[in-house]
């Protein structure tokens, strides 16, 4: 295999992780909760934001990267306490306004405190430099988010299986009304597992800003990516998110290599397909 396959191969991967870290909060909110959260992109992109405003002031990029997730993650609780719970009531309709409204608010919102122009930072020292791979090199920054994200997910994950708040959230989804008979808070684990869902897009978001830097409408490509990961993997299955994301990124990764014009187009190609070959996606069931 020639070393740029390789290399743009590899690229695929680690950009399918990003798109998975993503996709994974998508799917807490919106195929486990039923909140189809059209303003993810917009939290991935004020994450990117908040790092870089940690970053200008303190230099340090590993506390960026702790900084952003949490800030979000307040914000995304605040979001959801006070106008998707009470929305919650009136159906899909209002949520998808109140989140398409609220993505120009954070465009703008963006504008205004860090201006229209885009804006970067440089790869932290410690990850300068690539790992050889014959005539050409894979950034150790790659591999070092790729490995971020998915120890993230992998925690996510363990959260969600194998602790009593994860059992107490998949059966609030599966029956909230029995749940709430048993004396638990139902709605503010939800609003927690909103707060966290944000929190992963901001995380990447934070990530990815050495590499593609920072503008306010960076948001947009992403959310309709993410939701056709989410389509591929299947609505509400979290490994079906991260399969998904995978899939897509190394989708676009071989038509980059095939044919660069289409591999925006390949994505969405490859979820009709899917959309044909299983309705439901590759591990969902509803």
């Amino acid at each position: 295999m020639s070393p740029l396959v390789e290399l743009a191969l590899l690229n695929g991967v680690v950009q399918g992780v990003i798109y998975a870290l993503v996709a994974a909060g998508l799917t807490l909110i919106f195929g486990m909760l039923d909140i189809p959260n059209f303003a993810h992109g917009a939290f991935y992109a004020l994450g990117a934001y908040v790092a870089f405003s940690v970053i200008a002031h303190t230099g340090n990029f590993w506390l960026a990267i702790v900084v952003a997730p949490i800030v979000i993650a307040l914000l995304g609780v605040l979001v959801d306490a006070f106008a998707m719970r009470r929305l919650a009531g009136g159906g899909h309709v209002y949520a998808i306004l109140f989140t398409l409204g609220l993505v120009l608010i954070v465009q703008e919102a963006i504008v205004l405190v860090w201006g229209a122009d885009p804006t970067s930072v440089d790869v932290p020292a410690a990850l300068d430099g690539g790992l050889p791979l014959g005539v050409v090199s894979f950034p150790y920054y790659r591999l070092f988010l790729a490995l971020v994200a998915a120890l993230v997910i992998g925690a996510v994950w363990l959260g969600l299986q194998r602790t009593k708040a994860g059992a107490i959230i998949r059966a609030g989804i599966d029956d909230a009304e029995m749940v709430a008979c048993l004396g638990i808070d139902v709605q503010r684990l939800f609003t927690l597992v909103f707060g966290v869902g944000v929190a992963l897009a901001a995380l990447a978001g934070a990530l990815i800003l050495p590499l593609r830097g920072g503008q306010p409408a960076m948001g947009n490509e992403l959310m309709a990516v993410s939701f056709a990961v989410v389509v591929i993997g299947g609505l509400g299955s979290f490994l079906g998110a991260v399969v998904g994301g995978i899939v897509v990124g190394l989708t676009q990764a071989a038509m980059t290599i095939v044919y660069p014009a289409a591999s925006e187009v390949a994505i969405f190609a490859a979820m009709t397909l899917v959309i044909l070959i299983r309705p439901y996606g590759l591990f969902g069931a509803r």
